[in-house]
């Protein structure tokens, strides 16, 4: 991996709640994203001189996570509280897609992208531990996520991987003949592939990140994977992860009671279909922390966050 460049900011835009976890970008460089109290909003003029505005477009009745511009127009959500959503953007209209898979309801709904088939996927980060208590899985590294996959017209998902380290973001590659799924607990990006002779099958895609990997997103088939870097490496989690799981469930009642504050360190990655580091931006000392998703607008990058009460915008590399 090259040399990290400095990931410089250059706006900060309060959305008026906490946790714009994750962040997607319109045809017109308007962001979407979604807060802790259940309202998805649209933010636009981030990245020019005049004042940004900030936008409701409904509100969830949950906690909404990762989002995906449909090409119906509507906005798929992952939600943490309710399931797998779709949303009319044109009336405020929030419908259920699947909430529940082989009779278990869906808890910790992670990320979700759409393909040009009609076929949803889906991620799952955990199976134990709710949101609220996202830090448990990451200690005790239960191994319960799962990408999931709903076909055109059904409200039953199947269960594509099972045993994935905290599921997280998800991509597709640009011709869609595979997936790329991030395992945070695991500081890993995989590879599940939906054509050729792999078909069902996954395999590592780039293992041994430097951060722990958050959502992911890609504007097109031309453009690249961005990855979130929600927070470094940290030596005592891998040692812990070696250890016996007595020892990882004993470190993980504490850590969920424990008061949690994430570092000053921030990154992201850029990555092509061929699993190569295009990219590599960071900050120490960030004031603007925890950084949970990343998304191109115009010639900038817009960085949510699970912690913070809005959005950084930010100097976008020049091309390689």
């Amino acid at each position: 991996m090259d040399r990290p460049t400095a990931l410089v900011p250059r706006r900060y835009v309060a959305v008026g709640g906490r946790g714009p976890e994750d962040v997607v970008a319109d045809t017109r460089g308007r962001v979407l994203t979604g807060v802790e109290d259940g309202r998805i909003l649209r933010l636009d003029r981030l990245t020019g001189p005049a004042v940004p505005r900030v936008e409701v477009l409904a509100e969830t009745g949950g906690r909404p996570l990762g989002l995906e511009l449909h090409p119906d127009g509507s906005l798929l959500v992952c939600d943490a509280e309710r399931g797998l959503l779709s949303v009319d953007l044109a009336g405020a209209a929030v419908r259920v897609l699947a909430d529940s898979v082989a009779g278990e309801r869906l808890r910790f709904c992670s990320n979700v992208v759409a393909l040009s088939d009609g076929s949803v996927y889906f991620t799952v980060s955990s199976r134990r531990y709710p949101l609220d208590q996202w830090i448990g899985d990451i200690v005790e590294h239960t191994g319960t996520g799962r990408l999931l996959r709903l076909a055109p017209g059904s409200d039953s998902p199947e269960v594509l991987l099972e045993g994935l380290q905290f599921a997280n973001g998800l991509a597709p590659s640009g011709d869609e003949s595979f997936l790329v799924v991030a395992e945070t607990g695991a500081y890993r990006l995989t590879r599940y592939w939906l054509t050729g002779p792999r078909t069902g099958h996954s395999e590592p895609f780039i293992e041994d990140l430097p951060g722990l990997p958050d959502n992911i997103w890609r504007a097109g088939p031309k453009g690249p994977v961005w990855v979130s870097l929600a927070g470094p490496r940290v030596p005592p989690l891998d040692l812990l992860h070696r250890g016996t799981p007595a020892a990882r469930r004993a470190a993980t009642r504490l850590a969920v009671r424990a008061p949690f504050r994430p570092t000053g360190s921030i990154g992201v990655l850029a990555v092509d279909d061929d699993g190569r580091v295009r990219h590599h931006l960071t900050r120490r000392r960030s004031g603007f922390r925890m950084v949970t998703s990343v998304c191109e607008s115009g010639d900038h990058l817009v960085l949510g966050s699970l912690w913070e009460r809005g959005v950084a915008v930010c100097e976008a590399p020049a091309a390689k």
